[in-house]
């Protein structure tokens, strides 16, 4: 898949599967890639199912919490989802935390697992350094995709179209001078992230902090694992005996992503 593709979309229900199940999660989905909201026509036209249809799903989300009407008649993703989401964010990170632990133990630099929420970037789980001088990230935190390692991981799995949906809502403010803050610089970024395959933050979130990051494969929502610490530490030399350990564990924890 090229950056400027967009991935395909279930059209059938597998064997054994509910329909409307399926149905009430492609809404779900649907809403989330059109950035949270949209109307019930383009909801139609993107599911490909008639507007009964799709009324008669959202009126049952409407119901449960898990979708919201706003004052103009969109669509948006609602409230019960939070519930949900910081649940299954804790799951993931308690069953990825073991794995992180290796890792820092193997590169002796701290291992973070984040993901995208909400057009930003949450960090779920992270194994510290045992070094004085380390890199500490809290688990929970947000952070602007475009300035993270974790977070230009995660947006190169995504077409062009929709990174740049997800700067304009999000902005793109500088953390330190170097920073990208332009998209079209960003875009030729993740094309490099995409063709070598890992991002890098070189002090663009912290001064002094480098991070290599890689996605991790397969994932339900786009996700990242990275390895950070002070530059003196974590050079070009040792981004290049780390990125193959980091892919080695992106691999695992995709692996027990799809069985668990």
């Amino acid at each position: 898949m090229t950056e400027s593709e967009e991935p395909p979309r279930r059209t059938g229900t597998a064997a054994g599967n509910v329909q409307s199940v399926d149905r009430a999660i492609d809404l779900l989905e649907l809403l989330a890639d059109a950035g949270g909201q949209a109307t019930l026509s383009e909801l139609a036209e993107a599911a490909r199912l008639p507007l009964p249809t799709i009324h008669r799903l959202l009126r049952t989300l409407l119901g449960r919490g898990y979708v919201r009407q706003t004052p103009s008649r969109r669509y948006t993703l609602g409230p019960r989802l939070i519930r949900l989401g910081e649940s299954a964010g804790r799951q993931l990170g308690a069953g990825a935390r073991p794995h992180l632990e290796q890792l820092a133990d193997r590169l002796g630099e701290s291992a973070n697992l984040a993901m995208i929420d909400r057009d930003m970037v949450v960090y779920v789980a992270q194994a510290s350094s045992r070094h004085a001088m380390r890199t500490f990230t809290e688990v929970g935190r947000r952070v602007f995709p475009h300035s993270t390692g974790v977070g230009k991981a995660v947006l190169a799995q995504l077409p062009d179209s929709t990174v740049r949906e997800i700067v304009a809502r999000t902005g793109m403010p500088p953390a330190t001078s170097a920073t990208i803050t332009d998209v079209d610089d960003l875009l030729v970024e993740l094309h490099r992230t995409r063709e070598r395959g890992y991002a890098i933050d070189d002090g663009e979130q912290e001064l002094g902090v480098r991070c290599f990051a890689v996605g991790v494969p397969d994932a339900p929502t786009p996700t990242a694992l990275s390895v950070s610490g002070p530059t003196t530490r974590v050079s070009v030399e040792f981004g290049e005996s780390a990125v193959p350990i980091l892919h080695e564990a992106a691999r695992v924890l995709a692996r027990e992503l799809v069985t668990t």
